[in-house]
């Protein structure tokens, strides 16, 4: 098979986000500038960088933070109409403590806030597959398997 016989392959967009926790088991979500809906901190891979890497620096560019991060907990599949196929990694941070709550700056100017919401109301902050997509990661960080999810519905 030459080049020019190969069939089409995907090349889907892929970001990172990152789960931060409080005591309370609340996760802590941020509201985008550019967007109508709270978010979790992450976004777009860079060519050549890894999904563990662009999360790191995304959570510095956007809280001003240097964190670690954890484990990988779901990797969803989720194409959109207006962005095309879509593979998002969220990994587990952690809790944050009260130092690095304080240290929280937004320096590029994307987020505009910060807040902790309980798991059972995140449907109110976000749209109803980025919730499922966080609840599917909450139950990975609280002890099932990472996830392979399709629009946040674990698969």
């Amino acid at each position: 098979m030459t080049t020019n016989e190969m069939p089409p392959v995907a090349t889907p967009r892929v970001a990172a986000g990152a789960l931060f926790f409080d005591a309370e088991g609340r996760v802590l979500l941020v509201r985008p500038s550019y967007k109508d809906h709270w978010d979790i901190p992450g976004g777009y891979v860079e060519p050549g960088e890894s999904p563990r890497t662009a999360c790191i620096r995304e959570i510095a560019e956007e809280l001003s933070l240097t964190v670690e991060v954890g484990r990988m907990l779901i990797v969803d599949w989720a194409p959109t109409a207006t962005e095309g196929d879509k593979l998002l990694f969220v990994f587990d941070a952690g809790s944050l403590s009260t130092r690095q709550e304080q240290a929280i700056r937004f320096a590029d100017g994307e987020l505009t806030e910060w807040r902790y919401v309980r798991p059972q109301d995140l449907e109110g902050y976000s749209p109803a597959r980025l919730a499922r997509r966080i609840q599917t990661a909450i139950s990975a960080r609280n002890g099932a398997p990472a996830a392979y999810a399709e629009h946040g519905h674990q698969r």
